[in-house]
């Protein structure tokens, strides 16, 4: 048994911590959620980051730096803990992360220290910098004498797909944070949890994203221009590849061709200067619009510029189905809603419709559309906010999640 362990261990790259620690990981006590000590040390993250030159090209690691200022630490604080209730994180935590969003390992960490947790963050396998940024300013931090005691609170680790490892980290965790989507979930799933240990999943989703064509063009070039640089931010930063890019365009309002051409012109100038656009994304795209257009009556391909950086499906109806043909580096479904928003309504019902994205000055109608009984949608979110964490996710409060309240009578 202990030959099988060792095995098991060496499957393991240790970006912090190390197998002797990881094992005895169960020893750890929770902490008191939002103490003292993690939020300094936190705090202290945060500066190396934001002081970090190479950091500030990503904006997903300065998203993160901020997050987990003191100041924001002390906001999460006032809005989540209970003052009046005795609470304790749940023990361990193994959170397995997504392999296409570079940051999300360490929101996940920063959840599961907030709330007094000890953590086992399986970190995407490859090779992305902003990854190798946070972990090299996480392990410097660490080194400092004040916060020797936490190291045995942060495990960062690499390793190939393996039943057997995936048997072994969640034989030691209280609780289990599964980001990778339907396959991934599949998969860890094979791995019985211990029967008092808790499981939190974040299944494969979509997002959209809606525009008001009245408000939009009443804007000015200054907001207009930051109406494009959010979008690009909340769809082309990613490839798309995150649940939140939205997939899909809605247009409401009545001026939507005129507003239509504006936006995408703006959004094409800066798509033309700042992404890195691959030959093959430019044929895979043209290929699902293909596949769309062979099986859908009504499809329109638009475009208007001479190439297709971007590259817009527009469909008459919003059909069940129709995400099973997305693909991403900035290809979209574009529809215009006729008459009511409760026309967009079948995209919406239903539980992979993740995130809502507005440029709209009409909330209320929003609310409407939610409050009808949609099975989907857990966010509404402002343009550029798509990418914004928070420890209300999917509908999951992980705060509640990640913590236990004892009675005390």
């Amino acid at each position: 048994m202990q030959q099988a362990l060792n095995d098991n261990l060496n499957k393991i790259k240790f970006l912090t911590g190390n197998a002797e620690s990881l094992v005895n990981i169960n020893k750890i006590f929770a902490k008191e959620p939002f103490n003292d000590e993690i939020i300094n040390f936190l705090n202290d993250l945060s500066q190396s980051l934001i002081l970090n030159r190479e950091a500030k090209n990503y904006s997903d690691v300065v998203t993160f730096a901020f997050w987990i200022r003191k100041s924001s630490s002390l906001k999460l604080k006032e809005r989540f803990y209970d003052k009046n209730n005795l609470s304790l994180g749940k023990g361990v935590v193994f959170h397995v992360a997504p392999s296409n969003v570079p940051v999300n390992f360490a929101f996940s960490l920063a959840s599961g220290l907030l709330t007094g947790n000890a953590n086992i963050v399986k970190v995407p396998s490859k090779d992305f910098a902003q990854v190798n940024l946070i972990v090299e300013a996480l392990n410097k931090v660490l080194s400092d004498e004040r916060y020797k005691a936490l190291k045995d609170y942060i495990y960062l680790i690499k390793y190939e797909r393996d039943k057997e490892v995936n048997d072994l980290l969640t034989g030691l965790c209280d609780m289990r944070v599964i980001w990778g989507g339907d396959n991934t979930i599949s998969e860890i799933r094979k791995s019985p949890l211990n029967a008092w240990a808790g499981e939190v999943t974040f299944a494969d989703r979509y997002s959209i994203a809606l525009i008001n064509s009245n408000y939009y063009l009443n804007l000015d070039l200054n907001l207009k221009r930051k109406a494009a640089q959010d979008f690009y931010n909340d769809t082309f930063f990613s490839d798309q590849n995150a649940c939140t890019s939205p997939r899909a365009v809605i247009w409401t309002g009545n001026k939507i061709n005129e507003a239509k051409k504006e936006f995408w012109r703006l959004e094409h100038e800066l798509v033309k200067n700042k992404y890195n656009f691959q030959d093959i994304q430019a044929v895979n795209k043209l290929t699902s619009f293909y596949i769309l257009a062979a099986d859908k009556l009504n499809v329109k391909l638009e475009n208007g510029f001479e190439d297709n950086l971007i590259m817009r499906a527009e469909v008459k109806e919003l059909e069940l189905d129709l995400m099973n043909y997305k693909d991403n580096s900035g290809y979209f479904f574009e529809y215009e809603v006729k008459e009511n928003i409760l026309e967009i309504k079948n995209l919406l019902d239903n539980k992979k419709c993740q995130t809502l994205a507005y440029l709209s000055d009409d909330v209320q109608e929003l609310k409407d559309l939610i409050m009808s009984g949609l099975k989907g949608v857990d966010r509404i979110v402002k343009f550029g906010k798509t990418m914004d964490f928070d420890l209300i996710w999917d509908g999951y409060n992980l705060f509640a999640a990640l913590t236990r309240i004892i009675s005390f009578d």
